[in-house]
């Protein structure tokens, strides 16, 4: 079975991102967000982000959702927590239905092609919580492997998690920094405001 067949049967799979493998299901079922999460061992109430190849992919997902900042931060190594008004995808949003986590990563080829033919998957780091990030295949454990229907080689990766930025306010968030750093962040949004 191909990366696209499995994920197309609600199957969990393991792909190379742009900062390290993620264990990725398709997100519009419920049901194959929640094998995910078991294979994970992730709880329920954790939220996750929904990952697409391109803004314009993600727009179609969320025509509610106002993405003009996002169109001066992706693609890249971030999640960014936006305001979710159409509460869609409620089963990766955690405990708040009105904010969801949304990446466009700057995806290896091979994953970029997989992720545009299914439209978007919702994607989390291929480890157990509180593990180490996988920068190589032998680095997702062996009970995420074996629980995978595919699996992709990508080599090794650079192993630096998104940076998080929460941009339901009216100034950005930092939740997390990771392999953009903060001041970058800033000084993009800045110049997009001094452009505008």
């Amino acid at each position: 079975m191909t990366p696209a067949e499995a994920l197309r049967a609600g199957q969990p799979v393991v792909l190379p991102f742009d900062t390290v493998y993620g264990l990725a299901a398709e997100p519009h079922a419920e049901e194959s967000t929640k094998r995910l999460y078991e294979l994970k061992g992730r709880a329920p109430a954790q939220p996750t982000a929904l990952v697409a190849a391109s803004v314009d992919a993600l727009r179609l997902l969320l025509p509610e959702t106002d993405l003009t900042r996002a169109w001066h931060l992706f693609p890249g190594p971030l999640t960014l927590v936006v305001a979710n008004p159409g509460r869609r995808f409620a089963w990766l949003t955690g405990t708040n239905p009105d904010a969801l986590g949304v990446r466009v990563p700057d995806l290896p080829d091979v994953t970029r092609e997989i992720v545009a033919s299914v439209g978007a998957v919702v994607a989390t780091s291929a480890n157990l919580p509180g593990g180490p990030d996988p920068r190589r295949v032998e680095d997702v454990p062996e009970s995420i492997r074996a629980g995978a229907a595919a699996l992709v080689d990508g080599g090794e990766l650079p192993g630096a998690p998104s940076t998080v930025v929460d941009l339901t306010g009216d100034e950005p968030r930092i939740l997390r920094e990771g392999a953009v750093p903060a001041d970058e962040i800033r000084r993009r949004l800045d110049a997009a405001v001094r452009s505008s």
